[in-house]
């Protein structure tokens, strides 16, 4: 019987979504460190994930933690419709609305939510996100989307 049920949880977590990153990313040519494949990203990152899950899995075993006080469905919640409303606006109302709205529906899952200081960390982050994803690494999607007629 595992001593600390938040390692635990979280370790099968990870392990679980490493696992199954690698899995999807099987069929991705790897390259290398200087020339690097599609799959290189996705494989590191996953068997990083494995590694870390595996460390808490692990130390679950071995140290004692805090019991858990249950399972905070409300804020896994909020995070899930904050990745699903990007999805869903992303195009339209393009990659700085889409990130705002990440930031500001999560954040609403804290018990520390402060709308001034959510409003300018996701301002600041669209902006940040916006110079490295869409014009530095040029990801296709549209700053401001089709919805403000741009």
């Amino acid at each position: 019987m595992p001593k600390d049920l938040r390692d635990f949880w979280a370790g099968l977590l990870y392990l679980t979504i490493g696992a199954a990153a690698l899995y999807m990313a099987a069929d991705y040519e790897m390259g290398t460190a200087v020339s690097m494949g599609p799959g290189y990203f996705p494989k590191v990152l996953s068997s990083l994930l494995i590694f870390i899950g595996a460390v808490s899995l692990i130390r679950s075993f071995i140290v004692h933690g805090e019991p858990l006080q249950g399972f905070a469905f409300s804020k896994i919640l909020y995070v899930t419709i904050s990745i699903v409303v990007f999805a869903l606006v992303v195009e339209g109302a393009g990659f700085a609305i889409a990130v705002m709205l990440v930031f500001i529906i999560s954040a609403a899952a804290s018990k520390f939510f402060n709308w001034k200081f959510t409003l300018g960390i996701a301002f600041g982050s669209a902006i940040f996100c916006s110079l490295l994803f869409v014009k530095g690494l040029g990801v296709p999607l549209p700053i401001f989307g089709s919805w403000f007629g741009m």
